[in-house]
């Protein structure tokens, strides 16, 4: 975790506007795949919790099906809610940041969350998991698990900074070894998407030693389409999250599903948690708030299972 002060930023959110009713934008994708879900659930669970514990606060919640309509709600906070805060988890990357960078210029505080802008710096803070890690420890695992080498598939996630981030990282991680890339397409983070690119894919190679997912709902996707083929020649999927259904098939030994990598969606919680305190308080809450990936194996999995959760 990094925690930096920015000063000017911060100014913005001490002061007289303290005294004041503030509203806080919180603005994210709809529950388009698992993970969202999750996010969805986190976001309208923390905000229930925060509007007991700052009564000074208000929020109002926005779910975007697609970068256009996200853009709307933005621009609708902006406009009739007169927002003193927005905290955005971008649908994606390149869409989102000119409209971003105008509420920040505004003078409004901007939070941005896991998929971050195309241009740095706009945003006051920054929330998200640590996507080079992830990517790097997923790149390691396969090093591990494939020592002699082998053949793999490779599935990115919707275009985004974080994706780039994570695969980047991952290629970086196997680089000189024996892993050879045969392909890697977008799956979009997304089950549906992710069978039919698996299907073009063992429609395309006669023999594929393992994929790399990146994603639980992907995995689980590729798992289906493996089935329906009746493939056996590849030997594992190593997906991402921490989908507690893909934590429970590890830690019961199943060999498909021999490892995770964590990425959690409770993260849109700290990012609004933070947010509120900034607003409330004299804390310094502006630069970078970045949560570890670990890799989970059958030995440690017990402690990433939480059966309560959505996701």
């Amino acid at each position: 975790m990094k925690m930096t002060l920015g000063a000017t930023a911060l100014a913005l959110m001490t002061g007289s506007a303290i005294a004041q009713t503030q509203v806080v934008g919180v603005s994210i994708p709809a529950a388009t795949h698992g993970w969202a879900g999750g996010m969805n659930f986190f976001a309208q669970d923390a905000i229930n919790r925060l509007e007991e514990v700052y009564p000074e606060l208000d929020f109002v919640l926005a779910t975007a099906s697609d970068p256009a309509q996200q853009v709307n709600d933005i621009e609708d906070m902006v406009a009739t809610r007169n927002i003193s805060a927005l905290v955005v988890l971008p649908f994606e990357s390149e869409p989102l940041t000119a409209p971003v960078q105008a509420v920040s210029e505004a003078g409004i505080w901007v939070t941005v969350v896991d998929r971050g802008l195309s241009v740095e710096g706009i945003e006051d803070l920054y929330v998200a998991g640590d996507n080079p890690g992830f990517g790097r420890v997923s790149g390691e695992y396969m090093l591990s698990a494939m020592p002699e080498g082998g053949d793999i598939v490779v599935f990115r996630g919707i275009a985004s900074t974080i994706d780039n981030e994570r695969v980047d990282n991952f290629m970086a991680a196997i680089e000189g070894s024996n892993i050879n890339v045969l392909a890697a397409e977008h799956g979009n983070w997304n089950r549906d998407t992710s069978f039919e690119v698996m299907q073009d894919f063992l429609s395309r190679f006669p023999e594929i030693d393992a994929v790399w997912a990146s994603d639980d709902d992907m995995a689980l996707g590729v798992l289906a389409a493996i089935e329906a083929a009746g493939r056996t020649d590849i030997q594992f999927v190593l997906g991402g999250a921490g989908m507690k259904e893909m934590i429970a098939r590890t830690r019961d030994g199943d060999p498909m599903i021999p490892a995770n990598v964590t990425y959690p969606p409770a993260m849109i919680a700290t990012a609004i948690e933070l947010t509120a305190v900034g607003l409330t308080s004299n804390a310094p809450v502006a630069g970078e708030f970045i949560i570890g990936s670990v890799l989970v194996t059958p030995e440690n999995a017990a402690d990433f299972y939480f059966p309560d959760s959505p996701f």
